[in-house]
């Protein structure tokens, strides 16, 4: 096998194997990975791959150009309970599979509410808010 085949086996494997393993993996799964993410992925970080790819289930969270939660935009997210929550992500906050939205109190504008932490496994869909 030549260098090249490798690298290409390697790309291949990133992205027929392990990225759609991450967008499946339960919340469970993805921390016990990333205890071993250097030897599954290299010497990546784990926020920028392992997490954006699993947040990137939800294609209206992640943005996909930076790897990392897009906390520009505001969404609306949907637990499996039916529940609701909008706001914009906080990408300090939102770490190991847990999401936190902040947005503005509906009774003082200038203060600021948190929504969350939500787990991975909880969150049924994202939608732009």
């Amino acid at each position: 096998m030549t260098l090249d085949e490798l690298l290409a086996s390697r790309r291949a494997w990133i992205n027929d194997v392990l990225k759609p393993w991450c967008r499946s993996a339960t919340r469970k799964e993805l921390r016990l990975a990333e205890l071993d993410w250097n030897d599954i992925a290299g010497k990546v970080d784990s926020e920028a791959t392992l997490w954006a790819w699993a947040w990137s289930r939800f294609p209206n969270l992640v943005l996909a150009e930076l790897s990392r939660i897009d906390e520009t935009r505001r969404i609306a997210i949907t637990l499996r309970d039916g529940s609701t929550f909008e706001g914009y992500p906080d990408g300090r906050q939102s770490r190991q599979g847990q999401l936190v939205l902040v947005s503005r109190s509906a009774t003082n504008p200038r203060e600021e509410v948190e929504h969350g932490p939500f787990s991975i496994d909880d969150v049924a869909d994202v939608r732009l808010a």
